[in-house]
């Protein structure tokens, strides 16, 4: 097994459920390779180039099948890295035994930790001084910022994997405290386009229905905030059988939304209508108490945003005259005036809780996407600037190639006449 340089005072293995869970763990990562065939090509390629010999990388994940072949990758390329749960409910425990166990990778997350010992986590990635952050809610950035910053010159640059992460980055950046460059791997299209889409909108309504169990087809289903995830989630719904609502505060956004044949409307007037509510806007409190108030007597709420606070569930709580858990995931609050209000996956990311988050060939793109990354600011350090960047276009052109070729499928290339044409003014009618 191989040995990670932790401080003497943080030289811990690991953190997780259960070794022996390991073996279940296995398969499951060997499933999820089975359809990654774009990071798998990436990974051969480290393993010859060695691009992170050195390096030591913190990642911030949430601790999936999916996850464990984008950290088998970046130790293939040489870095030294650990891993850490970017949730406290996304984690699968057998898959975290497994990285211990099979591939030597410190992983500290159990499915289920509490707020302390994820913050202890946190400060424990903190203790092996990275210089490459891979995060995921830029939780690990934005605590070293802030309370650790004596480590910020072993820091060559981090990227980040969600819309939430990347607004926070952005934050920093406008008040002049991002102290390196970061990758917005969110931004890139084969991440955002496919894996909110079409990741989000699938692993959403699979754990609804997880959580749930119930028939969606006919049930009003409120989707609130309609960027690329929100649009994947009304996609899913409208394809079961939903009558589907969005919620917006975008005018473009929402105009998109009555285009693509959806009923708008603001939330004070979706709340009385809907028995399914999903939240994924990245705001905090979309739902909001006075929501809470007007809701029919069984609707379900849920998040799918990053963080849990998009739904006020301090003030559901102070309006709640009892708390029942339901079904696993899945927890009902008795109001003064008999009526229930479900809340699944305790306000958290519905599609990790209940469910399993992205299938692996839409977190193949995405992992791609950050092991490609991790490569470009390696490569271009000294030279990048502390800003919040996007991945080149031809890094993006260059994964979508391999995913094709994965697919069977080719597609036309530009003629030198074409080539020409596009380069010249003079042609016209």
């Amino acid at each position: 097994m191989t040995t990670t340089t932790l401080e003497p005072e943080t030289a811990q293995r690991h953190d997780i459920k259960d070794l022996a869970l390991s073996p279940q763990g296995r398969k499951q990562i060997d499933w999820a390779d089975r359809d990654m065939p774009v990071l798998r090509a990436i990974r051969e390629r480290f393993e010859r180039e060695q691009p992170f010999k050195g390096l030591k990388v913190v990642s911030c994940n949430h601790i999936t099948k999916e996850t464990a072949n984008l950290c088998r990758t970046l130790k293939a390329g040489g870095a030294d890295s650990i891993l850490i749960a970017s949730n406290p409910l996304s984690t699968q425990d057998d898959v975290a035994a497994s990285l211990v166990v099979d591939f030597g990778i410190p992983v500290f997350g159990i499915k289920g930790e509490d707020a302390a010992t994820y913050t202890r986590h946190v400060n424990l990635a903190l203790d092996f001084q990275p210089n490459v952050i891979i995060d995921d809610g830029s939780d690990v950035v934005a605590t070293l910022v802030q309370h650790r910053s004596e480590l910020i010159p072993h820091v060559l640059g981090s990227t980040e994997e969600t819309t939430t992460g990347i607004v926070r980055l952005k934050a920093m950046v406008a008040d002049g405290k991002l102290p390196w460059p970061a990758i917005a791997v969110n931004d890139a299209q084969t991440k955002h386009l496919f894996d909110n889409r079409y990741g989000t909108g699938q692993s959403t309504l699979d754990g609804i229905i997880r959580a749930t169990n119930v028939l969606i087809a006919g049930k009003n289903v409120v989707v609130a905030g309609y960027g690329w995830c929100g649009k994947g989630c009304a996609m899913r719904a409208r394809g079961l059988g939903a009558n589907v609502i969005v919620t917006e505060i975008d005018p473009i956004k929402a105009l998109e939304a009555v285009m693509d044949g959806f009923r708008v409307m603001p939330m004070a007037e979706a709340a009385p209508l809907g028995d399914i509510f999903v939240t994924v806007t990245g705001n905090r409190h979309v739902i909001d108490k006075h929501h809470f108030a007007v809701m029919r007597d069984g609707a379900m709420v849920c998040n799918s945003g990053h963080f849990d606070i998009e739904l006020n569930l301090v003030s559901l709580t102070e309006m709640a005259t009892s708390r029942n858990p339901i079904r696993p995931f899945m927890e009902g609050f008795t109001l003064a005036d008999g009526r229930q209000i479900f809340v699944l996956g305790e306000g958290r990311l519905i599609n990790l809780a209940a469910a399993e988050g992205h299938p692996a060939s839409v977190m193949d793109m995405s992992f791609a996407n950050q092991a490609l990354a991790v490569e470009y600011l390696v490569k271009n350090k000294g030279t990048l600037t502390n800003q919040v960047y996007t991945l080149p276009v031809e890094v993006d052109h260059t994964i979508a190639r391999l995913k094709l070729q994965s697919m069977g499928i080719s597609v036309d290339t530009l003629t030198p006449e074409m080539v020409a044409y596009q380069a010249s003014w003079s042609e016209g009618t």
